[in-house]
């Protein structure tokens, strides 16, 4: 990780995708939650959230995860950068299995290609929030880069 900025300029933009991203799985969880009530706890059924499939399995875990990445969202402190890192990889975990288990009986979550694709897109989001929002005392931070090859004006 020593090639990660610390202190980038643009880590409140990274923050607010991070918070975004887990407001949207709280969201899309309560939605499912309601849509699936009397519904099989796994598996597909016909019910659509947002345009996405989704079982009261997936419903719950969404609400889980995207109710602790905006709880360390808001705590800061760079517990965010490890949270969203570590369940920005699992998200895309999830996505892969669902990926290659979508038209068989073994899609608990039941999710379509179309949650497969935003599930992809949340963990991608996190991750990337999760690089570049690092934040340092300035004397651990090091020079900048243009300091540090030489290219001051």
């Amino acid at each position: 990780m020593a090639h990660n900025p610390v202190n980038h300029p643009l880590r409140p933009l990274y923050r607010t995708l991070g918070f975004l991203a887990g407001a949207y799985l709280v969201v899309f969880g309560i939605i499912g939650l309601i849509q699936n009530a009397g519904e099989t706890f796994t598996g597909s059924n016909d019910a659509r959230i947002l345009g996405q499939g989704s079982s009261t399995l997936w419903s719950i875990l969404a609400i889980v995860l995207g109710a602790i990445i905006v709880i360390a969202t808001v705590v800061g402190r760079n517990i965010d950068v490890a949270t969203n890192k570590y369940l920005g990889w699992a998200i895309i975990v999830v996505g892969c299995y669902e990926l290659a288990f979508s038209r068989t009986d073994a899609n608990i979550f039941g999710f379509t290609i179309g949650t497969v694709i935003v599930t992809f897109i949340a963990g991608l989001v996190l991750i990337t929030s999760s690089l570049y929002g690092k934040v340092v005392p300035a004397e651990q931070a090091g020079a900048p880069r243009q300091v540090r090859e030489g290219r001051t004006a």
